[in-house]
């Protein structure tokens, strides 16, 4: 019996997490009825919200709130960063309501309104940055790495994309969890799958209702910076009137023609393959191309439409320049923004910290010692040497990069790369390599001469549905 109990505990747990959920939609749902009471707040006329709010709340007492439901089941750092999401959408719901009951604002303004909802995302992410030793740190990456498709209100004029793209981002942890866990604990499981539904919601709620970007009223007073309609607020403008009735064909004003050559253009077109009865026939002799006399005479020669040119624009501000920068800054040691700096060095490490470098092109980076991670982003024709890492070695969003492993190293994550070479030691043979949405990828193997042996990573793979699942092998790739 203890085991039916246990399971009954948790199906409870989850019922009232997911009542509480429920509840304070209902309290968010009458603050906002109250609110346009009080004149001025942004709620609908009769304090009933707009669809498209209401479907917002269907999503927060859905997915959002089975997710945040497991999320407590498993606890620890996944349960913290759950409430921390919950906020996201609690502050997100706030500006669909007053956009729902507001004409937009100007772009300063618009700012002001974005800011919370912006300030919550890297709030999400800052935890995940804070808690890198944490056991549960695949969640809080899957976390981090696509919430700011919760950015989707500022995006125009493709919002629902923009959180695939933002969904597809956090497929590398999601699926790193998957397979810390297919086989231990299922509730890691339904967690991914629960919260990749959060994404694939989001899209279709946006599909239905904000298509091209957040939709605005038309009719209610311009948004305040304050996030309400202002008190005493100018009516709303009349609706624009009917649209001017559709032109007569039958018509022609100022003398123009532009019928009858309509009609000349259609009794054309009808004649089908008799149309080209009336062209003149060209002999070769007055073609240009077969007639060299004809060039020397001068002959003008039809050039053929232009090709398009765009309008002048103005010339773009140079990127403004950021200075480097190398230091330790709590646990982690930053390095940024360095462009052909060769010979930068980490020597003084300890175990819990770990290395972050950022937009470096062209520059060399040594670091000594045992370290946790190291995480190379955004960098171009950067090479890298370590001594040992027991973490893991992260490369993203970076093009030519080389890596050398000198001592161990458990795991090295390439994702979103084009090109990355990796030199591996004796001891660091054992490693996993992990790769997703990567190209040129390289591990070099020594051989007992001290020489490397390049072996190419795979980048084409097939697959297949056996009956009862898909099997994916890599595909080798003849050159």
């Amino acid at each position: 019996m203890e085991p039916n109990n246990k399971s009954t505990k948790h199906f409870c747990m989850a019922e009232l997490t997911g009542l509480v959920q429920r509840l304070e939609l209902a309290v968010g749902r009458l603050e906002a009825m109250s609110s346009s009471g009080g004149g001025g707040g942004p709620a609908a006329p009769s304090g009933v919200v707009a669809a498209y709010v209401e479907a917002y709340d269907n999503l927060i007492s859905g997915p959002v709130a089975q997710y945040a439901a497991l999320s407590q089941k498993i606890g620890g750092d996944v349960q913290k960063h759950a409430e921390m999401m919950k906020q996201v959408f609690s502050i997100q719901r706030q500006l669909l309501v007053t956009a729902s009951c507001s004409q937009k604002p100007s772009d300063s303004i618009l700012t002001s309104l974005l800011a919370p909802v912006s300030k919550a995302i890297q709030d999400v992410q800052a935890f995940r940055e804070k808690n890198r030793s944490s056991p549960f740190f695949n969640h809080l990456s899957a976390v981090s790495e696509s919430v700011p498709a919760l950015g989707w209100v500022a995006m125009a004029p493709k919002p629902g994309p923009y959180v695939k793209e933002m969904q597809d981002a956090a497929m590398f942890y999601t699926n790193r969890v998957l397979k810390d866990y297919k086989e231990k604990d299922k509730t890691h499981v339904d967690w991914v799958n629960t919260y990749v539904s959060i994404w694939t919601e989001l899209q279709a709620y946006i599909k239905q209702n904000h298509t091209t970007g957040l939709s605005w009223s038309k009719t209610g007073p311009v948004a305040s910076a304050s996030g309400a309609a202002p008190r005493g607020a100018a009516p709303a403008p009349p609706p624009p009137g009917p649209p001017p009735p559709p032109m007569d064909l039958d018509k022609s004003s100022g003398g123009d023609s532009r019928p009858a050559n309509c009609n000349a253009l259609f009794a054309s077109i009808n004649k089908g393959a008799d149309i080209t009865k009336g062209l003149k026939h060209v002999s070769d002799d007055q073609k240009t191309h077969k007639n060299p006399t004809l060039k020397a005479q001068g002959v003008p020669v039809p050039s053929g439409p232009k090709p398009f040119s765009a309008r002048p624009t103005a010339a773009a501000s140079p990127a403004r320049t950021l200075p480097p920068v190398l230091e330790l800054d709590g646990k982690k040691w930053k390095v940024e923004n360095h462009e052909g700096a060769q010979g930068l060095v980490i020597s003084d490490t300890e175990l819990k910290q770990v290395v972050y470098a950022f937009k470096c092109n062209k520059s060399t980076l040594q670091v000594k010692g045992k370290i946790n991670s190291i995480t190379l982003d955004n960098c171009k024709k950067m090479g890298l040497v370590f001594d040992d890492v027991v973490g893991i070695i992260e490369v993203i969003n970076c093009k030519d990069v080389k890596v050398q492993v000198m001592g161990k190293v458990p795991t090295i994550s390439i994702n979103k790369t084009d090109g990355c070479h990796v030199y591996l030691s004796k001891d660091s043979l054992s490693c996993e390599i992990i790769s997703a949405k990567s190209s040129e990828m390289n591990v070099l193997v020594p051989n007992k001469d001290g020489e490397f042996t390049e072996i190419p990573v795979p980048e084409q793979f097939k697959t297949v549905w056996d009956g009862s699942k898909l099997v994916t092998t890599a595909t080798e790739i003849a050159g």
